[in-house]
């Protein structure tokens, strides 16, 4: 087959339970389990074509060609690709996100999530949602749970991801406090390693992460608000101590990420409902029920250091669209 075709949209996802470190570097296994949240507002576009005329992959990300690592990474899954589909040809990526890239809000999720659905597409492969679950998460782990909408789970050491609850079964809103503008100043992949390698409290969030993940779990399949949001924010806390005793510290939090924790612990004090979660970025993400996202928005809007305010209702499937 050439020249074929595909293009698919996928949603990034916000990890409740959070994963921070590889059981398998190699194979892209996660040391411990994960469940993640889609995220209707965050979204990646990715088209595919094979064209027998290219004598090399090319990847543009918002119009601007890609070089080094990233584009290593793409080059890799297309090489699963066309392994799978007995395919030769070279392909043009092109890939857009309506959301910052690089910068903690998981578009290298939706990306690759969005990427593994094209390219299957394009090279004819009638996969499943696990199968292309499992293709983009040898690209990126959390690009697994970004095939699939709602509450979606991967396992500790899985090869794709599962969903756990349709989000129309407990409609909960997360809101995104922007903070620093441009990318992170390590990524995630870097500091993993970097944390599993000389951070003390690596053994010990490895061995906690999963009961807390259990917790998480429960209180999703349960629609338990006042038991999901407490243990997401331990979840949040535990990965990044791990993070502060590695040598050197990984400080991903700005100014501004504290004083996003401290209104949305003052606004639960004074009556609402809402829990924030970070990951390797300095934004932080406000997981709150729909009555109250409106009045917690414009609270957040106000603080200094908070260049705009995301707000997002669960999001669906990654899928293919027409081109």
């Amino acid at each position: 087959m050439s020249g074929g075709f595909g293009r698919a949209v996928a949603h990034s996802n916000i990890a409740l339970a959070k994963y921070w470190g590889k059981a398998d570097a190699l194979r892209n296994l996660t040391a411990v389990p994960s469940l993640s949240l889609t995220l209707a507002a965050l979204r990646t576009t990715t088209s595919v074509r094979f064209d027998a005329g290219l004598v090399a992959d090319e990847f543009s990300l918002a119009g601007e060609r890609v070089s080094g690592r990233p584009f290593e990474r793409v080059v890799k899954l297309l090489d699963a690709v066309r392994a799978e589909a007995g395919l030769e040809d070279h392909a043009r990526v092109e890939s857009v996100n309506d959301f910052p890239t690089a910068a903690g809000l998981a578009s290298s999720a939706s990306g690759f999530a969005a990427l593994a659905m094209a390219a299957s597409r394009a090279a004819g492969l009638e996969s499943s949602l696990e199968q292309v679950s499992a293709l983009a998460r040898a690209a990126s782990a959390s690009a697994a749970r970004s095939v699939y909408g709602g509450y979606v789970a991967l396992r500790a050491r899985a090869e794709f991801a599962e969903r756990v609850l349709d989000g129309a079964a407990f409609p909960l809103e997360m809101l995104v406090a922007v903070t620093v503008s441009g990318p992170k100043g390590t990524a995630s992949t870097d500091g993993m390693g970097h944390t599993q390698d000389t951070s003390p409290y690596y053994p010990a969030w490895v061995d906690t992460a999963p009961s807390v993940y259990a917790a998480v779990r429960r209180a999703v399949e349960t629609s338990d608000f006042s038991a999901l949001g407490p243990a997401v924010e331990h979840s949040a806390l535990l990965m990044h101590a791990s993070m502060l005793a590695a040598r050197p510290a990984l400080i991903y939090f700005a100014p501004a990420t504290l004083r996003v924790m401290e209104r949305v612990r003052a606004f639960r004090q004074s009556g609402g409902r809402a829990y924030f979660t970070m990951d390797a970025g300095p934004h932080v993400k406000v997981l709150v029920e729909p009555a109250a996202a409106a009045e917690l928005e414009l609270e957040l809007r106000k603080l200094e250091g908070v260049s705009v305010v995301l707000r997002s209702e669960i999001g669906p499937d990654a899928r293919w669209v027409d081109a």
